[in-house]
Parts: C-alpha cells; structure tokens; sequence
C-alpha cells in the first residue's frame, strides 16, 4: 500500500487539502507574530521566546503537508503523527495564543465574547484531562485498528478529517495538561499528571502492537512498519517527557506565586497594627499635652475674694487640680 498523502509523487503533486493547510499554518504564524508586534507596540511586555516557540509550530506543519516526508510511507505517516499531532501543539500551547488574542483585542464584543467562550462550561468538560488524553489517544486505537487508515488512500476526504481531528486532538490534550492560558477551572497536578502518564502508557502500548501486527487492510513491509512504530514510540516518549517539563515548571512557578501571595497577606496586618499603634500613641500624645495645659491654667487662674468686689486678686489653690474642678467660662 502506498499512501499518497505521505509521499506525494512528481505527478500527483500536493493535493489541495495540503495546499490549504499550509496557507492557514503560515497565516496563523504570521497573525501571532503581528498580535506580539501590537503588544510591544504600544507598551506591553510579551516574551520573544513565545514568538520563537509558535513559529516553528507554524513552519512545521506546512512542511509536513507540502514538503516531501523521509523514510516510506509508514514512517512518512507516523513522522506527520508526531509533528500534527504531538510537537506541533505542544509548540504551540506553550506560546500562549489565547492568551495573546485576549490582551491584543480591543475591548469590546469580541474581546468578550472570546473570554466568555474559554470560561464556558463545555470547554471546562473538554478541557478535563482524563476526557482530552481519552479523545487524543483513543482515537489513534481506532485509527490504527479499524479500517479507516486504509481507506485514507482512496478518500482524500477523510484523510482531510482524520488530519484534522489529529490537530484538534493534540491540541486539547496539550492544553488540558498544560493550562497555561486562562480557562474555567485549573486541575490539580496529580490530576494532569496522571493523565498524562496513561496517555503515554497508551500510546506506547500502541506503537507496540503495530510493531507485531500492522494496521488492518494494509500490507506495509516489515522494515517500514518496524520503522514507523519506532518513530512512534520514541517520538513519543520525547513529546511526552516535554509535556512533563512543561508541567513541572508550571507547578513550580504556581507555588511560587501562591508562597508571595501568602507573604504578602502575613505582612499586612503586622503594617497595619504598627501605624495602629502609631495612630494611638499619637492621639494619647496629643490628650495627655491638652490635659497638662488644662492643669496648668487651673494652677495659676486668678480669683477675688468672696463678697468683695475690689481688691487685689489672689491666687488659686494648689487644690485647684483638673481632676476636681473644672475651669469655669467667662
């Protein structure tokens, strides 16, 4: 079996579907590239190195679709299987488009309705990690173990789905495990690692059984399908340990910040109890000066004598204190 998708012939040339998805991987590369540019533009900070991640995302798969792919077609197919579908999401996931377009958008209906789709409860579903590995790896069993990888060769249509379910599933695995863009809720990292250790567990077992068995209807030869189950695997087993990085370094850099937030709320009280204390110390200050000034006056206040209405005043009694008498107004 030769499959055309795979090595495109001098003849046959690429076919429109290949033509297409080269347009559309450029004008998504080139679109990221101008939204960076705007944000920079005006002020913002966005990291080169997110640039320099989705570019070759974009590059590698119009190279995988127009370009002619080495080895035969099996391993041609597996090595587009590992660009499509496994180091072209996760390449792109890391760079943060959502993120992008919602900070290069105006504000306004499309700005919102973006956010309001990300934080909507089915993405929240499609975004669990346990559905996402289930929707990725389980259609590749179904892919490789039924009929439909036959019938790719004759149906340019279905090869078209099968090429497209393999990005958008790629896509949601990588995003489920990652979550590095804003979405409705964050699982927890065991979570997200566990699914990412069954997913590789399950593609690993796959590549094992089209090592022994190929995929039915086909009739590959043995050094093509040892060839391409190889790349699979290892592949694999690369993309995978990427993943984990990846996730590591969210872990980490979640705690850090979750470790400043606590630091900074333990702080705030302690600030707030000392211009307290400051405050009142203050204002005691302030009544204990008014209270000996009273005393004062109250010393030396002037008074005549009872009865008399001349004479020369005499002055007042040390009785005379602000804690038994207050000074009368005149």
């Amino acid at each position: 079996m030769t499959l055309a998708h795979v090595h495109p012939g001098p003849d046959t040339g690429p076919g429109t579907d290949q033509l297409l998805t080269v347009a559309a991987a450029l004008l998504a590369a080139v679109t990221y590239l101008l939204a960076a540019g705007r944000l920079r533009h005006r002020g913002d900070a966005w990291p080169q190195w997110r640039d320099v991640s989705f570019t070759p995302g974009g590059i590698g798969m119009a190279w995988e679709s127009g370009g002619t792919v080495p080895g035969g077609p099996f391993t041609g197919h597996m090595i587009q299987h590992l660009v499509v579908g496994m180091a072209a999401p996760l390449l792109f996931v890391a760079a943060r488009p959502l993120t992008l377009a919602l900070r290069a958008l105006r504000p306004g209906r499309a700005r919102r309705r973006l956010l309001v789709l990300a934080r909507s409860r089915p993405v929240g579903w499609l975004v669990l990690p346990p559905l996402a590995a289930l929707l990725d790896v389980g259609g590749l069993w179904l892919l490789y173990r039924t009929e439909p990888f036959a019938a790719m060769r004759h149906q340019p249509l279905l090869h078209g789905v099968v090429h497209a379910h393999m990005l958008a599933a790629g896509l949601l695995f990588t995003f489920a495990v990652c979550q590095l863009d804003p979405v409705r809720r964050r699982w927890s990292v065991a979570v997200r690692g566990a699914a990412l250790l069954a997913a590789g567990a399950a593609h690993a077992v796959l590549a094992k059984t089209l090592y022994a068995s190929p995929p039915p209807g086909t009739d590959f030869t043995p050094a093509d399908l040892h060839s391409g189950t190889q790349w699979m695997y290892y592949g694999g087993d690369v993309v995978d340990a990427a993943l984990a990085v990846v996730l590591g370094v969210g872990w980490y850099t979640a705690g850090g910040r979750a470790r400043a937030r606590r630091t900074r709320r333990g702080a705030a009280p302690t600030g707030s109890k000392q211009r307290l204390t400051s405050a009142a110390g203050a204002l005691g200050n302030r009544r204990q000066g008014a209270g000996t000034t009273t005393a004062a006056i109250c010393s030396t206040r002037w008074r005549r004598p009872a009865g008399t209405s001349g004479g020369p005043p005499f002055a007042a009694s040390s009785a005379c204190s602000p804690c038994t008498r207050r000074p009368r107004r005149r």
